[in-house]
C-alpha cells in the first residue's frame, strides 16, 4: 500500500509501514516525511499525540526526529480523523442498543 503526504496529499514512492531516511522528504512540496505527523502511531488525542508508550517527546511534530518507532503511515491526519469518527459512531449506536 502506497502512503501520501500529509502536507501536499501527493503520492510517495514508499510502501506504508517501510522505514524511510530520518532527512527524506516530499519531492512535490519539500516537508519532512519522518516526522510524527507522518507516522502511524500518530494521533492528537493520545498522551504526547502518540499511541506507542515507549516514544520519547518530540515537541515539533512536523519536522523530522531520531523516532526509533516511526512507520510511515498510509494516508493524511484526515484520513485517521474519519477512521475514528466511523468508530465513534459505531460505538455510539452499540451503546443505544443497549441501553
Amino acid at each position: 500500500m502506497t502512503s501520501c503526504c500529509v502536507h501536499c496529499q501527493s503520492t510517495l514512492p514508499f510502501k506504508t509501514h517501510e522505514a524511510i531516511p530520518r532527512r527524506e522528504s516530499c519531492s512535490n512540496c519539500g516537508n519532512d516525511l519522518h516526522c510524527c505527523l507522518q507516522c502511524d502511531h500518530y494521533e492528537p488525542e493520545a498522551y504526547n499525540s502518540c499511541r506507542e508508550p515507549q516514544a520519547e517527546r518530540v515537541t515539533d511534530k512536523e519536522r523530522a526526529n531520531f523516532c526509533d518507532y516511526f512507520r510511515l503511515s498510509s494516508g493524511s491526519d484526515e484520513a485517521k480523523k474519519e477512521g475514528r469518527s466511523a468508530a465513534q459512531e459505531a460505538r455510539k449506536k452499540l451503546d443505544e442498543l443497549f441501553s
